[in-house]
């Protein structure tokens, strides 16, 4: 059995972070581990409270995954401290870990900073530069970039300038866009890739940035090729939300097991 850790927060509504990532996995039929990052007290309308957890005691849970059950796969989630992104950094080359992907959580969905500003400069140094795939927003790519994104024109100039200073892939989600959800891909070979959606119809988003990194790490981990775990992933992200699960006061979580037990995804 394929397997695959998530380093990332908790979510306590269990829409988003170590839920969301770990529901997704099953999905995929891969086995999920988790390494805690912090504890958030959150539901569909904010985040209320987080906790981190001290960077010795993160190095110490990716200390235990990575000597007893090693991860074909590795999803990175909210990293939320300078400490906190030194420390996995260090770890993931120190274990030589492969197929990583990185969502760079800044704002959770009702708009709650989870990436302190002081840290933005240390993900993009330590911890971006050990991606396989990074999968941010078009508002985190802004961050990452330094220049507004409004159109595909803005997410291809984007897309290029973060491949070129991370020397990795960079899968821009366009969900915010006016037309379409259409995501860019830049390769890591400097391919250019437009993976074609239109808007689904559904407000209730909570963790979709979560279940895509989580969806395309897992289908890496099962061998699938880069752009083959995308276009995955954005299938199954497509048909989380269709199925139309309506939880919470706020926006939603999406119903990770929407497909049947005897269905693949």
């Amino acid at each position: 059995m394929k397997t695959v850790l998530t380093i990332a927060g908790s979510d306590c509504s269990g829409g988003a972070g170590i839920q969301a990532d770990l529901k997704t996995m099953a999905a995929h039929k891969v086995y999920g581990m988790s390494v805690i990052t912090a504890l958030t007290a959150q539901n569909t309308t904010g985040v209320y409270g987080i906790f981190e957890v001290s960077p010795e005691f993160i190095s110490q849970q990716i200390d235990c995954v990575f000597k007893d059950i090693r991860p074909d796969a590795v999803k990175v989630g909210m990293v939320s401290s300078i400490a906190t992104i030194k420390v996995i950094a260090n770890k993931l080359k120190e274990y030589a870990a492969k197929n990583i992907v990185i969502d760079p959580v800044m704002v959770s969905t009702s708009g709650s900073k989870l990436l302190s500003p002081n840290a933005i400069e240390t993900l993009k140094n330590y911890l971006l530069p050990l991606a396989d795939l990074i999968t941010p927003n078009m508002e985190e790519a802004e961050v990452l970039c330094g220049f507004k994104i409004t159109n595909k024109d803005d997410m291809l100039k984007a897309g290029k300038m973060i491949l070129e200073e991370t020397g990795n892939g960079v899968l821009i989600k366009g969900g915010h866009l006016s037309e379409s959800s259409d995501d860019l891909l830049c390769d890591k070979s400097g391919e250019i890739h437009w993976f074609l959606s239109p808007h689904i119809d559904n407000p209730n988003i909570h963790g979709t940035g979560c279940t895509l990194s989580s969806a395309i790490a897992s289908r890496l981990a099962l061998g699938f090729s880069m752009k083959d775990s995308i276009e995955m992933g954005k299938e199954y992200i497509s048909g989380a939300l269709r199925d139309g699960l309506d939880l919470g006061q706020g926006s939603g979580p999406l119903n990770h097991s929407y497909l049947s037990s005897n269905e693949c995804v």
